[in-house]
């Protein structure tokens, strides 16, 4: 099958199950094909993107005592990785022209999103939710929609969303395990080790496409769309070594964990 075919498959299939279904097959990329930009990808009647405030919230950590809670933060974070999984679908269809081997490399991770989708989605039912009984928001969707180039994709969602996701996901392995939900707490460890990968691989693109002679900080904050910013990359509990792990030089790590929303607003594009 062809990468675009594969890419679009994923934004326009309106079944769960063919967002999901991994290709056995190999992919070639002979016909890219011209920039595409779709509004909004294609869901079941269930997952369409509801008003934001309509979307049940986090549940606070003292609450995943409660198995229902528990399966409602599953329900969120399955919620996050499709739309994570429909964006880089949707950055390959938007920037075809973008370097063969970051799109098969991106074809990789999408796999993973894949993957992590179907953890959180069977986890939540094994403790009694289906994925879709309850409205998803679309927030990570919606700023993508500010991307204007493969950088923008780049600082957007490996080195703020996923970034961030390398705190969280030990935080909620945490709250999971106090819990005694050790199967749950093993899910997000299994995750946090991907997101390593996933930040690496968006840092060694970021490196390539920036300008040689700019420093990493400074482009990552140019690419940024308000109301997303540096302080936007990092959980409750900041955690270097996997942000280490993933290439990010010290100064980098310095700047991540000191930022405030002050100054993240202060480097705001007008």
């Amino acid at each position: 099958m062809e990468l675009r075919a594969f890419a679009e498959r994923i934004l326009l299939a309106s079944s769960l199950e063919e967002k999901l279904d991994r290709l056995s097959g190999p992919l070639t990329d002979a016909a890219p094909g011209k920039p595409l930009q779709i509004v909004q990808p294609e869901r079941p009647v269930n997952l369409q993107f509801a008003p934001r405030r309509t979307a049940p919230a986090m549940p606070r950590p003292t609450a995943f005592r409660h198995p229902e809670k528990r399966a409602v933060a599953h329900h969120i974070m399955a919620n996050h990785e499709l739309q994570a999984l429909e964006v880089m679908a949707w950055v390959l269809c938007a920037f075809p022209e973008a370097p063969a081997e970051f799109r098969r490399g991106l074809v990789e991770i999408m796999h993973d999103e894949q993957r992590h989708t179907r953890l959180h989605t069977q986890r939540a039912a094994t403790i009694g939710l289906t994925f879709g009984d309850l409205p998803v928001n679309g927030y990570i969707w919606s700023k993508a929609m500010n991307y204007r180039s493969v950088l923008d994709y780049l600082a957007g969602l490996p080195l703020t969303f996923e970034n961030r996701n390398l705190d969280h996901t030990l935080e909620f392995s945490g709250y999971f395990r106090d819990a005694g939900d050790d199967e749950s707490a093993a899910i997000m460890q299994a995750i946090h080790h991907d997101e390593i990968l996933h930040v690496r691989f968006g840092l060694k693109w970021f490196r390539k496409l920036k300008p040689s002679d700019a420093s990493d900080w400074d482009v990552y904050c140019d690419h940024l769309n308000w109301p997303i910013r540096p302080a936007k990359a990092r959980g409750d509990i900041f955690h270097r070594e996997p942000r280490l792990a993933a290439g990010m030089t010290t100064e980098f790590v310095d700047r991540l964990q000191n930022v405030t929303d002050d100054e993240s607003q202060a480097a705001r594009t007008p």
